[in-house]
Order: C-alpha cells, then structure tokens, then sequence
C-alpha cells in the first residue's frame, strides 16, 4: 500500500460547487512532495461530490468516503482513520490554496518541534482580511491574531486549514469523538495538543482563501455547540475554571439538560484518561498565552 507524505482530508456537507473548487486549487500544487487527497461526504444531500465519478478525478491518490451524518469531528476521524500520509491535513471544503502551499509546509514540519501548524487565512471576499492563529478572550471565544513577524507559536489553529503530525495525532486521540453535530472541535484539538506537550504554529506566510459563509448548508443549533464546549470543558479545565466556564452559558437555551447530558456521557473517564497522561494543566495554557480566564 502506497505511502504519502501529507493526507489532506476534506469533510463535506452539502457544499455545492465549493467542494470542486478546493479540489482543482489542491490539484494544482507544485512540487514532488507525495500527497493523497481524502473527500469525507458526510450523508450530503445535494450530490456535490458526484463530479469525483468523472475520468480526471479518478487517481489512486483521490479517496472518496461516505459517512452517514458523523459531524464534523468525527467526519475529520473518518478521514484520518483510512489515511496513509505522515502529516493530516484538514481542510474545510470551501478553501483555495496557493500551488506550493505543502511545499512550505513541508519545510516546516522537517523542524522536530513543529507538530500542528496553520497557514493564514483570508477572506475569499476580502483576500485583505488575513487572520494568523487564534486565541480565547476571557469568555472561551476564538478571536483572530495579528500577523507576526515569523513562524509563532500560536494557541488555537483554525479550523479552514490544520495540519498535524500523524503520530502527534494519534497520540491524543484526535479529535473529540463525542462531539456533536458542529462547533469547538477545532479549539479542542489544538487545546489538547498543547497539554499533551505538543507544539503549534501558524506560518505567515502560507496563506489560503477561506470562504466565510452567514450560514451553514446543513442544520446547527446553538445546542450542539454549547454541548461542545460543555464537553471540553469537563475534559480539561480545572474545577476552579470548570465552574467559571459553566458560568458564561448558564444563561442559554437548555443549559441544564445539556450539562446533564455530557456528564451522563463518558467525559468523566475520558477526563480521568486526559488528566493522567497530560504534561501541563490549563492554568499553564493560559499564562503561556496571556488567555485573561
């Protein structure tokens, strides 16, 4: 079985044309470095990954996997479950990226403390508006960061374009798979990255266009993402923080019966597992990046 340097997995969901654009942009990527692509179609309704079926698509390197409505998190564990390369790449499926793209992130990951790393973003409207990394503000919600002057070492790598180390990977167990529908599972991963002792960063100067979309194609409720960040919450923070964090959505739509349901799931053990084989606590990650929680 054919081995790759990069897998670059793509969970869909009713992207329409989107889907197509971002494969032909990664299609055109230069250089000799050996990448497969992975199409995660998670139970679409529209067809929009149909056009794989067509003779130029048709390469032992393209992969398409059909899943019955996983979520997002899960979607991506789809993909990287079946993946043959050394780094995961995951993107969104509404993205364009530049032709030597994995070339730059292929110098990158030769440096042995480099284990997640993301390019910068821009808008596809706005190709001006560029986000470098994220961070938390004081209430646990994601705010872009200003461009640095080299590769940083960033809190949160977004969601449109990741990239980790297979064994970095593995290692924490990827990404949550308890979680719901849509929503956290990008800060999670990144958040349970670096308490497992791994090292990320974002790279001013790869950058992607990312289509930033007023909705989503397919139904997300505020429920899901509360039950997320809920879920890693129970996971990793502290009881101290645990109580501060329930605090900022106490006020939502079903809070009770969300908390109820995440502690009748198994994030107790899960949270018994993580605190045991961790190497820094969230106290740690916030003062390491100045998160004000």
């Amino acid at each position: 079985m054919q081995e790759y340097r990069f897998s670059i997995i793509i969970p869909v969901k009713n992207e329409g044309l989107n889907i197509k654009v971002t494969v032909d942009s990664i299609m055109r990527t230069s250089g000799d470095i050996s990448y497969e692509i992975i199409v995660v179609d998670d139970n679409s309704s529209d067809w929009c990954c149909s056009f794989l079926k067509n003779d130029q698509y048709i390469h032992p390197h393209i992969s398409l996997l059909a899943t019955r409505g996983l979520g997002a998190a899960n979607a991506r564990n789809a993909g990287a479950d079946q993946a043959r390369g050394e780094i995961f790449v995951f993107c969104d499926a509404h993205i364009t990226v530049s032709p030597d793209w994995l070339i730059k992130m292929e110098k990158d990951f030769s440096l042995r403390t480099v284990d997640g790393l993301s390019p910068a973003i821009a808008s596809m409207a706005d190709p001006g508006a560029v986000g470098y990394g994220q961070t938390w503000n004081d209430r646990l919600e994601p705010k872009w960061l200003p461009k640095p002057s080299d590769m940083t070492a960033t809190p949160l790598l977004p969601g449109g374009c990741q990239a980790f180390r297979k064994s970095a990977f593995r290692k924490v167990g990827g990404y949550d798979r308890g979680f719901k529908v849509w929503g956290r599972e990008d800060e999670e991963l990144s958040f349970k990255m670096w308490l497992f002792g791994h090292s990320l960063f974002v790279n001013p100067e790869i950058k992607i266009l990312h289509l930033f979309r007023p909705a989503h194609p397919y139904p997300v409720s505020m429920d899901h993402v509360n039950y997320n960040f809920l879920r890693m919450a129970c996971s990793h923070l502290s009881e101290g923080k645990l109580s501060s964090a329930f605090s900022l959505i106490s006020g939502e739509h079903n809070f009770s019966s969300l908390l109820a349901s995440v502690c009748l799931s198994d994030v107790w053990n899960q949270r018994s597992d993580y605190l045991a084989r961790r190497l820094h606590d969230d106290e740690w990650y916030m003062k390491r990046f100045n998160i004000p929680f």
